[in-house]
């Protein structure tokens, strides 16, 4: 398996974080997140949702968690991988199969999330970015991704 067009590089008002892209786990949501990073959904979009001890969202057009893509939902796309510092892995509603455009980023193990969310990438760099997200639900002022780029 190649890596060409699965490293998601998110340039962040806290710096660059790198991530892998897990097409062998969800390959569905992984298209769904290239596709938006293709079209520029992601750049200027707030971290709306960063909870301390657990994970930081973004990926709401409208900054409040209630938004998603023009896109239909995804199914899910359940797997073995765990959530753990630095995975990333996609928001939803209460009925599995709501993802749509956002995620959120563990800042440590949140081992209950485990096959209840589809994980699609891990950190694989800048994770300390991650860590300097300003916290808060709602947050203040938030820290957004200035540009995503797919290489």
């Amino acid at each position: 398996m190649t890596d060409a067009g699965n490293t998601l590089t998110l340039e962040t008002t806290k710096g660059d974080v790198v991530i892998k892209l897990r097409p062998d786990l969800a390959p569905n949501h992984v298209a769904r997140i290239k596709q938006l990073v293709s079209e520029g959904f992601y750049d200027g979009i707030v971290f709306h949702r960063v909870i301390d001890g657990f994970m930081a969202q973004t990926g709401c057009p409208h900054g409040t968690g209630m938004g998603g893509s023009k896109y239909p939902n995804l199914a899910q796309e359940f797997n073995d991988a765990p959530h753990v510092r630095g995975t990333c892995s996609m928001a939803r509603a209460s009925h599995p199969d709501t993802a749509n455009s956002q995620f959120f980023i563990c800042f440590t193990d949140a081992r209950f999330l485990d096959k209840q969310y589809t994980v699609w990438g891990e950190v694989i760099s800048g994770m300390e970015n991650v860590d300097k997200i300003k916290r808060g639900e709602p947050v203040r002022d938030p820290d957004k991704i200035v540009k995503a780029t797919l290489s």
